[in-house]
């Protein structure tokens, strides 16, 4: 897990992560809070953990915020924010997800459509 202090007033990314992080661009949401019918904003998610993801995002937000990360794949996945820098920010999970079920999303196809043209 992130070395999280919702006292810090640290705005980069901690030093010393422990889960691997895999960098990739994915399409999700965020929403602030836990309100289920709160705004929600639409990010790049830049690289992916089992323990949080790092995203574009230009939306207010303060170290210690809750939010809820949307992924396809993984769906609804509470989190907290833990560093903002540069309209960029660190959420580190409540609990731990399987980063590769985003990444199968991304390539798998649609029920029912083609498949991708096979290369050489």
């Amino acid at each position: 897990m992130f070395d999280f202090n919702p006292s810090s007033s640290a705005k980069r990314p901690l030093e010393g992560r422990r889960a691997y992080r895999d960098s990739l661009f994915l399409c999700a949401t965020i929403r602030r809070g836990s309100d289920p019918a709160g705004d929600l904003a639409p990010v790049r998610v830049r690289n992916l953990s089992s323990v949080g993801l790092m995203a574009d995002y230009d939306d207010k937000v303060e170290c210690g915020d809750p939010v809820v990360a949307t992924l396809k794949g993984l769906g609804s996945v509470k989190g907290r924010v833990v560093w903002v820098q540069g309209g960029q920010i660190g959420i580190a999970f409540d609990d731990e997800v399987d980063p590769i079920k985003a990444r199968r999303s991304v390539g798998r196809r649609a029920a029912g459509g083609a498949a991708p043209p096979r290369t050489r």
